[in-house]
């Protein structure tokens, strides 16, 4: 008995410290400005995403790749739905190494849109020796491998701030409230006004995190949209299924019982 009140005590011991760490742990809570593509009913917003685009290209993809994107998946049904005409002049704004030719030389062309997504960088040492030895990650599916996955990136978007009186940071270190430690080595990549959307929204900061993690949550999972359909045709035909069944048992049932 003895023995079972000491190993009692000890767990319940470990569960108070291990809830204290936790709370001491708690940051801000995250921000939400409303996802579209939430829900079983939900659907990407079609100007937001290439808006998101836009930002990705003109921001983030100085730093950061998107390996597992093909500029024609712009193109798909459930993206930003670009017309492949655009795919083709947004490929060819970048260059790929390509080769080797008939004099076995590597060369470089104009990107076509069956390629990936140009990474700005040529391998993960070049990378970090380009921003301080921290890697910068691969956005290919940040948000699914983030906790509370858009609403924590919309939020440590948005999250840069002042350090509070009494609190220093090292030299290439920026305060972020949302950031666990809230230490961050990524200086704000977004200010008001930095990019020009041509459908005359206006480029907020607000506006330009929302939509950059609309494109990235589109990133993650472009086919969100047709799985969405696909369960709900399930569900449609297994409530049909289902109702079939009872009126057919219920009609074999009726028949057995008036035999008998």
């Amino acid at each position: 008995m003895k023995k079972i009140m000491k190993t009692f005590l000890i767990i319940l011991l470990f569960n108070t410290i291990g809830s204290f760490s936790i709370a001491s742990e708690q940051t801000e809570e995250l921000l939400n400005p409303g996802w579209s593509f939430k829900g079983f009913f939900g659907k990407f917003d079609r100007g937001s995403l290439q808006r998101g685009y836009q930002v990705y290209t003109e921001v983030c993809s100085a730093c950061h790749s998107i390996k597992h994107l093909s500029y024609r998946n712009l193109s798909e049904t459930g993206g930003p739905e670009f017309t492949e005409e655009q795919v083709k002049i947004m490929a060819s704004q970048f260059e790929v190494t390509d080769g080797p030719n008939n004099d076995g030389d590597m060369f470089t062309r104009p990107a076509r849109p069956s390629d990936n997504f140009v990474s700005p960088y040529e391998n993960e040492n070049a990378a970090k020796a380009a921003n301080g030895g921290a890697y910068p990650p691969d956005m290919s599916v940040l948000v699914k491998a983030r906790k509370s996955g858009a609403d924590y990136i919309y939020s440590l978007l948005l999250g840069y701030e002042d350090p509070p009186s009494g609190i220093s940071l090292d030299d290439g270190v920026y305060y972020n409230k949302y950031m666990p430690g809230n230490n961050i080595k990524m200086s704000n990549p977004l200010s008001e006004g930095l990019v020009q959307y041509s459908d005359g929204i206006s480029a907020t900061e607000e506006q330009m995190a929302k939509d950059v993690v609309t494109f990235l949550s589109w990133a993650a999972e472009p086919h969100l949209e047709k799985r969405h359909k696909m369960g709900f045709r399930t569900i449609i035909y297994l409530i049909i299924l289902t109702i079939i069944v009872y009126f057919s048992m219920k009609k074999i049932w009726s028949r057995i019982e008036s035999e008998v």
